[in-house]
């Protein structure tokens, strides 16, 4: 049942990026070029992640920052939309959720799944526990079960509860209702569907 499913995910994945891609690369480019215009730096935005079993990847997004900008990996410090270095393009992005969307091309080449628990950098994993590791036994995603409950609105430790509960029971009914609450995030956002683990 197990190899079932994670066959059957990796297709979906691979079928739903590749046909995402192509239908959104007219959009995609032009968000490159408006970054390209209205903030020195690149259009992308490349920092490496911890993947399943901890294998290192190159995570895509688009630049939402200046290019100044310097990233700190601790969880705990979440950047808003607000934030000074955040540029005014991409506050948008960033609150549209569009900045994500080059993850796509992780998805394809097989780094990343469109559900699971969200990359980190080496750095976290570094001092996971073994609790905190079992996020590792399956490919990121670029929207999870924590994201649908409140994203970063919960604390680092209630998102990886929420991680670690998908792992646990994960299936593919689940992953599309994962998939449903993600698109009604993005009219509600994330703070409005706060849920806290166990409530």
């Amino acid at each position: 049942m197990t190899r079932a499913y994670e066959a059957s995910k990796r297709a979906f994945d691979f079928l739903a990026a590749l046909l995402l891609l192509v239908i959104l690369a007219l959009p995609l480019a032009l968000v490159y070029v408006l970054i390209r215009l209205t903030s020195s730096g690149g259009g992308f935005f490349v920092q490496e992640r911890a993947g399943k079993d901890g294998r290192l990847f190159k995570l895509v997004k688009f630049r939402t920052m200046c290019k100044e900008h310097r990233h700190d990996p601790n969880p705990a410090i979440v950047i808003t939309d607000d934030h000074s270095g955040v540029t005014a393009l991409g506050r948008v992005l960033r609150k549209t959720k569009l900045d994500e969307w080059p993850q796509l091309w992780n998805v394809l080449k097989g780094e990343m799944s469109l559900v699971g628990p969200r990359p980190t950098v080496p750095e976290q994993v570094a001092e996971y526990d073994d609790f905190k590791r079992r996020r590792l036994l399956v490919r990121p995603g670029v929207t999870g079960l924590a994201q649908v409950n409140g994203g970063t609105a919960l604390t680092w430790d209630e998102r990886i509860q929420w991680d670690v509960y998908y792992v646990e029971h994960r299936s593919m009914w689940l992953d599309v209702k994962i998939l449903f609450r993600t698109v009604g995030t993005l009219f509600v956002g994330t703070e409005r569907r706060v849920r806290r683990f166990g409530e």
